[in-house]
C-alpha cells in the first residue's frame, strides 16, 4: 500500500538537515525496495525546508515505523510528519489507474 510521508524541518533545521543527510540518504539506500519517490521539499530560496516520500509498504503501521526509522527523525528534524494513505494516479507521464 502507497503511503505518502509528508515532513517539514524545524526553523532552525537546515544545518541538522545538512549533518545528517548522509545517514539519511543510506537509510533510504537500505530500504529502496519500499520507495516510489522521496526528495526534499524546497522554501522560496530553493533551501531544503522538510522532505517528501512515498512509500510501498503493507500498513500504517509499517509507513509509521519507516519514518520514524529515518535518521532525520532520530535526530528530531522534523516540526511536524503527517503520514497519509496515497493513490497513484499518473507515475512517470503515465496513468497508471
Amino acid at each position: 500500500m502507497l503511503f505518502a510521508i509528508i515532513c517539514t524541518d524545524r526553523p532552525t533545521g537546515l544545518e541538522t538537515r545538512k549533518a545528517t543527510r548522509e545517514q539519511h540518504l543510506a537509510y533510504l539506500e537500505q530500504h529502496r525496495q519500499h520507495l516510489v519517490q522521496g526528495g526534499p521539499l524546497l522554501d522560496a530560496e530553493n533551501r531544503p525546508c522538510g522532505s517528501l516520500l512515498v512509500v510501498d509498504v503493507a500498513d500504517r503501521a509499517a509507513a509509521e515505523g519507516f519514518a520514524a526509522a529515518d535518521p532525520y527523525a532520530k535526530v528530531d528534524l522534523f516540526e511536524s510528519v503527517v503520514i497519509r494513505p496515497f493513490r497513484s494516479v499518473f507515475r512517470d507521464g503515465l496513468r497508471v489507474e
